[in-house]
């Protein structure tokens, strides 16, 4: 049963926070993206409208955190920088590891084209990713690897169209994973398919 009014001070912890999330990644899984509002959020995680909104800006702010977390500027690297496409795949590996956490339903209902949230913090603006995304470390980390010589350009390509495609082949991966229920290892389909296409730049 949902509780309303003021969250209550044992509710105002990460693991509040943690539930609420949890409980809108069962709510998508089931119903798709359409059907999330704050009320069967809060209903699902038997907490409270007001420690929600402690939490959360709104459904958006939440709806984010499963794209934005960990944060990906503060993310630590160990593969090293002459290694980039190993690099590139250790980075998307958090994603896809928040991806796998959550489960094959939640992915299917959450990449879709209904979900605006997801079609912005995809997109660009003005031909640049949105700060503090995958993307624009994805860009920052292969820019850092031309400005060492270690990957070269043609002339008809950019580190920007570069690190879009390499979203894209992530995007593939993860489709596949769906598709296939979960029977392929999508971490070395992933590794493979960004060095294949890094192979012609290295």
């Amino acid at each position: 049963m949902q509780k309303s009014g003021r969250p209550a001070k044992s509710e105002i912890n990460n693991n509040s926070r943690e539930e609420l999330i949890n409980a809108a990644a069962r709510i998508i899984s089931r119903e798709g993206t359409n059907n999330l509002t704050i009320r069967n959020i809060c209903q699902e995680a038997n907490l409270s409208i007001g420690t929600f909104y402690h939490f959360f800006a709104d459904k958006n702010d939440l709806i984010m955190t499963f794209i934005t977390e960990p944060s990906f500027s503060d993310i630590k690297l160990l593969s090293p920088l002459n290694n980039i496409s190993q690099r590139i795949t250790e980075l998307y590996n958090f994603l896809i590891q928040r991806y796998i956490k959550f489960g094959r339903e939640f992915v299917k209902s959450f990449y879709n084209p209904c979900n605006k949230i997801l079609s912005a913090y995809m997109g660009e603006h003005e031909n640049k990713f949105l700060s503090g995304s995958i993307m624009e470390r994805s860009e920052q980390e292969l820019n850092n690897a031309l400005a060492e010589n270690i990957i070269k350009l043609p002339e008809n390509i950019s580190i920007h169209e570069i690190a879009s495609d390499i979203c894209t082949i992530v995007k593939g991966c993860v489709f596949e994973w769906c598709l296939c229920d979960g029977d392929i290892n999508i971490y070395s389909l992933t590794e493979r398919i960004i060095a294949n296409y890094m192979s012609k730049y290295v």
